[in-house]
């Protein structure tokens, strides 16, 4: 007897996450369908898979075995789709996309909108989450293709330069210091701060641009700390307090006239947003396509504060 495709990636994502909820989760299926796949598997080779612990579950030793061969029949599986597509010049397939929170919301939707129009038979599933998660969920391999925009140490990802970002001042129109041009580094302590979650790349390159001018993090006057650029911006709105936030993000509220931005006296704050990918992986046309197409998109990108 046989065992499908389908039994094949159902067990490498449960002994991937060692999780059968996690699994259900990546293949877009229920748990009990996951449950019933590693039970047909373990019928066909007549020994257990994983051993049940209570809330965990351990790849037995035929377990790892099987493991190790489904990881090289996918990656065929994987060379062959890409050399059939290649030879037949079709670009299909899925795309699973990481971005973090900024990238996500402010610059992949236009980059999206494109590529579809011009690849129509790729599907895209897209992530958004703060830098460090989408590093992990490249390296566990949940996603094939990451933008992020906080610094990335991890010397199995390979990263591609997208576009230049500037990081400035987001102050409330009645705010006190709101008719500065420039402000001085030394004046943003004495005021209610509303700050990015911690894991934020926005977070990270502001601490560290800071770190550099004489100035912790934690000096800020913080008063919140929300997991999402909009919901800074409405807490500045809101006259909260200030923040500094990315100036692709407060675009149309600089035309709404609903806030102001202003650059810190003295200091730059600019970052690269970036490609990542695991260096070993293998990687689909349709990734390699939609890697291309926007870093073309990036070249056009123009930034404006």
């Amino acid at each position: 007897m046989s065992f499908s495709d389908t039994r094949l990636r159902v067990f490498h994502a449960v002994a991937k996450h060692l999780s059968f909820t996690r699994a259900a989760e990546e293949l877009y299926l229920t748990q009990p369908a996951v449950t019933f796949q590693i039970r047909q598997l373990e019928e066909h080779f007549d020994t257990r898979l994983f051993d049940r612990h209570h809330n965990r579950i351990t790849m037995t030793e035929a377990g790892v075995m099987v493991f190790n061969y489904t990881e090289r029949i996918l990656e065929l599986y994987r060379e062959t789709d890409k050399a059939i597509n290649e030879m037949t010049g079709m670009t299909r397939g899925i795309v699973k996309l990481g971005a973090s929170t900024t990238i996500g919301e402010y610059i992949l939707p236009v980059i999206l909108s494109s590529y579809h129009e011009q690849f129509p038979d790729v599907r895209i599933r897209m992530t958004v989450d703060n830098t460090r998660l989408i590093v992990r969920k490249l390296e566990d391999a949940t996603i094939d293709l990451g933008m992020v925009e906080g610094p990335v140490q991890n010397k199995n990802i390979h990263i591609v330069p997208c576009v230049e970002d500037e990081l400035i001042v987001a102050l409330p129109i009645n705010h006190p210091l709101s008719n500065m041009s420039e402000i001085p580094l030394s004046k943003l302590k004495e005021y209610p701060f509303v700050s990015r979650e911690e894991g934020s790349g926005t977070r990270e390159v502001i601490a560290e641009h800071l770190k550099k001018n004489g100035v912790n993090y934690d000096d800020l006057d913080m008063v919140l700390e929300l997991g999402t650029t909009e919901s800074v911006k409405a807490a500045i709105e809101g006259n909260v307090g200030f923040s500094i936030v990315s100036s692709l993000s407060i675009r149309k509220e600089l035309r709404l006239k609903s806030l102001t931005a202003h650059r810190i006296k003295g200091v730059s704050m600019k970052r690269m947003l970036n490609f990542v990918y695991q260096k070993q992986k293998f990687r689909s046309k349709a990734v390699e396509e939609m890697l291309n197409f926007a870093k073309t998109k990036c070249k056009d990108m123009v930034v404006e504060v």
